[in-house]
């Protein structure tokens, strides 16, 4: 399964990063139980970063699970991907879906991303 890897370079690690996609938001694809905040990096590829906070799920067993399940996701996804960097925010009632509900959200979320890339940077 060569190319489907998750390598350091495709998290943004620093507050720096996250404050990056914060303050340039070029992209936002809103969804009942979560939100992706997207910008365009000058990399070749997209990067991804997640805000789940406890006020939003409450366990820390459901708020890796959701990390695990959407890093997954992404992971299967990232070929397809605009080059840019993601954070994802999950809002309440993303921890009461079940793996495979959250793996179609995201799904939806993905496809909807790249149409909205387009659109927002056509050369691209």
């Amino acid at each position: 399964m060569a190319g489907f890897e998750y390598p350091r370079q495709l998290r943004i690690l620093t507050g720096e990063g996250f404050q990056k996609v914060f303050d340039k938001v070029s992209l936002k694809v809103p969804d009942q139980p979560i939100l992706i905040l997207a910008s365009f990096n000058e990399l070749d590829h997209p990067r991804i970063g997640f805000v789940i906070s406890k006020k939003n799920v409450r366990r820390a067993v459901k708020r890796n699970r959701i990390r695990r399940i959407i890093r997954e996701s992404f992971r299967l996804n990232q070929h397809h991907l605009p080059p840019v960097d993601l954070v994802i925010l999950a809002r309440k009632g993303l921890d009461e879906l079940e793996p495979e509900e959250v793996h179609q959200l995201m799904k939806k979320c993905w496809s909807r991303l790249k149409h909205k890339a387009k659109k927002a940077n056509p050369q691209r």
